[in-house]
């Protein structure tokens, strides 16, 4: 299966149902289910933004999955207007991974890798 690594704070709003839409600065034509994973180095500056502690979240683990359904290329007032959705800085990228069916699952440890990758179960 596939699998986006994300770091933390962002990983816990996915899940948590604040954040709908992932930022990036690359495209993709994968859409359907995929599992999240928590990279093994927090955002920091988010974590403190955002109210969490530094050992509060799992790093390193498969912690969700979800289903990109569509990709939104956006220009500085669409990003603006979608503020409340992806809580993130233009820095992120103009590309907004639109996610459906979030759900936690029982955390599996494993190390990330960029982009889109493939998951198998050892």
């Amino acid at each position: 299966m596939k699998a986006l690594s994300l770091k933390q704070p962002w990983v816990e709003l996915i899940l948590q149902g604040k954040k709908k839409i992932e930022i990036r600065k690359w495209n993709t034509n994968f859409r359907g289910e995929f599992l999240i994973h928590a990279s093994k180095v927090p955002d920091m500056k988010a974590m403190k933004r955002f109210g969490f502690k530094e050992n509060e979240l799992l790093l390193g683990f498969i912690v969700g999955k979800a289903e990109l359904v569509n990709v939104k290329h956006y220009n500085n007032k669409e990003f603006k207007q979608d503020k409340s959705l992806h809580l993130a800085t233009k820095d992120f990228g103009n590309y907004g991974f639109i996610l459906k069916n979030v759900k936690r699952i029982k955390p599996i440890k494993c190390n990330g890798k960029l982009n889109f990758w493939d998951f198998k179960r050892s």
